[in-house]
């Protein structure tokens, strides 16, 4: 959700990684493999093992755990007396004089998919990100921040074969800054967005045509492709189809999150609907809150909604439902299994959701039982909350495992019983409680202490190899 501003004038599109500045060195991504070569495309490089493509590839010889796809932004927070005017033409011109100079680097911060993949990187997962980040100080800062947190950049175009990516008839040197996000907070801390999404009826991206083989590669070496809604603001429906395409040919597993921008895209243009419809239907893990669920589906009942996308998928394992602090479902085939949230002191819930999509990952990754996936989720998101942002500012390994030590999650087990109760179903249903293991009527309680000695080993296994790489 990006705004262009003022930089040098870009001859041809170009490809940025971390070691495309002179100052930075590459990166430690895919920490914890070794890998068979590096593939260099004039300014990138990047760690990648030596396969070939259209190889369908197992996951057990992946060595990425999560790729994100675009949405790869800056976001600028700044206070305002007042948030922009509600007229585009007016609000153009609020946006214009913001990008004037740039303001002062403290208000700059990562964002978009860069939440999931630095929350990813902080649980122990090996990630890249996918996107485009220009040739200027805003794309130097985005490559220094996925650097240090050990993440792979891979540009989306390469220079080597840059005109059979690229539609340069409908492009301008300005499409190819990094895409920026400017977070208006009034005195009331009510909060406003400006991005130059908001006065394009194209995506910002709209010059990429087709996948490189640079992308191919980082796609078929990746068990996980995350992409969501906010990825059509970027890439062209066509190019958001080809990777999920890709990634269903060469066997990685998809995870989409269609997000705010999931009812917009089914009432959107032909392209937009077929490509939402083709991603909740060949995605194997489906993201959504309880109020997106009910908007794609007319199902208010989160379990119905999320049985409904398991019976219009092709591919569909898990549907998970977001019910804010409340806690999360997971529904799928044959069986369902919820978790209350953690109480904490909110203070911000910016980059919660990204979050708990990367302990979503984790849990995937690792084949872990349903509800123990579900409780690290809600930690992680809880653990964001607790923070003021996102980006570097989402949680840490070690927040997630002091609040999970602390076990204090929410007690409104009548909220959930009363939600389970009404889908007597032949699923097995699991309940995350505080209360010792046993059943309640047609369902299995699962008490949050036994939950905790199962998933305490495997992060803090984690946080010493961490310390210990730092």
């Amino acid at each position: 959700m990006p705004l262009s501003v003022p930089s040098k004038t870009l001859t041809h599109p170009v490809l940025h990684g971390p070691s495309s500045f002179p100052s930075i060195s590459k990166p430690p991504c895919f920490k914890h493999h070794l890998l068979n070569r590096a593939f260099a495309c004039k300014s990138l490089e990047i760690a990648a093992p030596s396969l070939s493509l259209h190889s369908n590839v197992p996951p057990n010889s992946k060595h990425v755990d999560v790729a994100t796809l675009s949405n790869l932004c800056v976001d600028i927070v700044l206070n305002v007396p007042q948030l922009p005017p509600p007229s585009p033409v007016q609000r153009k011109a609020f946006m214009d004089r913001l990008a004037q100079s740039p303001p002062d680097k403290k208000y700059w911060e990562a964002g978009g998919n860069c939440n999931m993949a630095i929350a990813a990187a902080r649980l122990g997962l090996n990630c890249i990100s996918i996107g485009h980040v220009g040739n200027e100080i805003y794309g130097k800062f985005l490559s220094d921040v996925l650097h240090d947190e050990g993440i792979g950049l891979v540009g989306i175009l390469s220079n080597d074969n840059s005109d059979n990516i690229i539609d340069r008839s409908s492009s301008d040197s300005g499409s190819y800054d990094t895409l920026l996000c400017w977070v208006l907070v009034d005195p009331l801390q009510r909060h406003g967005f400006c991005s130059r999404a908001d006065f394009s009826k194209e995506p910002a991206f709209h010059w990429m045509s087709k996948l490189s083989s640079e992308v191919k590669i980082a796609i078929e070496n990746s068990k996980v492709l995350f992409c969501n809604g906010y990825g059509f603001d970027e890439l062209s429906p066509g190019a958001i189809l080809s990777a999920m395409e890709y990634a269903v040919e060469v066997g990685t597993s998809i995870f989409f999150d269609p997000g705010p921008r999931g009812k917009e895209l089914s009432t959107g243009t032909p392209d937009e609907q077929r490509a939402l419809n083709q991603l909740l239907r060949m995605s194997d893990v489906i993201l959504l809150t309880s109020d997106e669920a009910e908007s794609l589906t007319g199902i208010e009942d989160p379990i119905l909604a999320g049985q409904e996308f398991l019976k219009r998928g092709i591919r569909t394992k898990w549907v998970i439902v977001k019910m804010g602090s409340k806690g999360s479902i997971i529904i799928t085939a044959s069986s369902i299994a919820c978790a209350p949230g953690f109480k904490v002191n909110v203070i911000d819930t910016v980059g919660c959701g990204d979050s708990f999509v990367a302990a979503i990952a984790y849990g995937f990754i690792h084949n872990m039982p349903l509800v123990n996936t579900l409780a690290i989720a809600n930690a992680v998101g809880a653990a964001t909350a607790m923070g003021c942002g996102a980006g570097r500012n989402v949680a840490t390994l070690e927040k997630v495992v002091d609040l999970i030590r602390s076990s204090n999650i929410s007690e409104d087990d009548e909220f959930w019983f009363d939600i389970l109760e009404k889908n007597v179903v032949s699923q097995e249903i699991t309940y995350l409680s505080n209360v010792m293991n046993g059943k309640r009527n047609h369902l299995n309680l699962v008490s949050f202490d036994k939950v905790v000695s199962e998933i305490l080993p495997r992060l803090d296994l984690q946080q010493t190899v961490g310390n210990l790489s730092t």
